[in-house]
């Protein structure tokens, strides 16, 4: 009796073995999402993120020493106001000598001019001369125009996102010194199922909520040329303005309206 238990034992134990390396070796079962899920059907919640409507690195347009950084990070500013001052006390004295110039070079055309009514002066020497004075004028403004360059003003309202540079450094052409987001125009980008662009249209409503419970009405501006081919999802962006207590790089729940029957 024993014998034969341990013989059927083993013929259980062996057939087991068997059945598991032969299902080992077979795919898993893909899971397919059951069709008329509220994802797809009732606008429920897609996550947003919250990005600013303009955002931009500053650079330097000259190469010298930074005198002073005259902001840090998240700090809010005006448009037009001064955020790094550049050391140009070389190029002001370049600019006074090149005014200097230019003064000289204009008394001297005029000179000229008064000694050709005399009869004094040839064609020659007041057309010599009025280049002459020309060119003076022309330096001038070139450095002035340099001189612009030594401080970098916010083209906009907004807030720093990060500094790159310190005080008494010294930076090439076109290095970064500090990256800037514009809060007053904020926007909210998401993605929903691409059967959403059977109904969803630019000024359609969508209401977002974020973390603390409180909401924010936006509408959609824009809405992707093309469908993720992967996902099956249609970028939707939303316009926000302004909008108190949110910042660039939250994330909100995006509602919209049940989808027309």
């Amino acid at each position: 009796m024993n014998k034969t238990f341990r013989t059927l034992f083993c013929l259980g134990a062996a057939f087991a073995a068997a059945s598991a390396f032969a299902q080992a070796g077979k795919p898993p079962v893909p899971v397919v999402p059951v069709a008329g899920t509220p994802a797809e059907n009732d606008g429920a919640n897609t996550p947003a993120i919250i990005v600013a409507g303009d955002e931009a690195v500053l650079s330097a347009q000259m190469a010298g020493r930074i005198q002073k950084v005259t902001v840090g990070l998240g700090t809010s500013f005006a448009a037009d106001t001064v955020l790094v001052e550049f050391d140009c006390a070389e190029r002001q004295a370049q600019l006074d000598a090149a005014k200097a110039e230019s003064l000289g070079a204009r008394e001297t055309h005029l000179a000229k001019l008064r000694l050709q009514g005399l009869g004094a002066a040839g064609e020659l020497e007041v057309t010599t001369a009025a280049a002459a004075a020309g060119k003076a004028a022309a330096q001038v403004k070139l450095i002035d125009s340099q001189i612009s360059y030594c401080k970098v003003a916010a083209p906009y309202a907004g807030r720093v996102a990060k500094v790159r540079v310190k005080a008494s450094e010294t930076v090439n052409i076109g290095q970064p010194l500090l990256e800037i987001v514009n809060t007053g125009g904020l926007k909210a980008t998401m993605n929903v199922p691409a059967s959403y662009m059977q109904w969803l249209r630019p000024g359609s409503p969508v209401t977002l909520k974020s973390p603390n419970g409180k909401t924010y009405s936006a509408k959609v501006a824009r809405l992707n040329s093309r469908i993720d081919g992967v996902s099956q999802t249609l970028e939707v962006e939303a316009m926000l303005g302004r909008a108190a207590g949110l910042i660039p790089g939250m994330v909100l729940d995006a509602s919209f309206p049940k989808r027309p029957q």
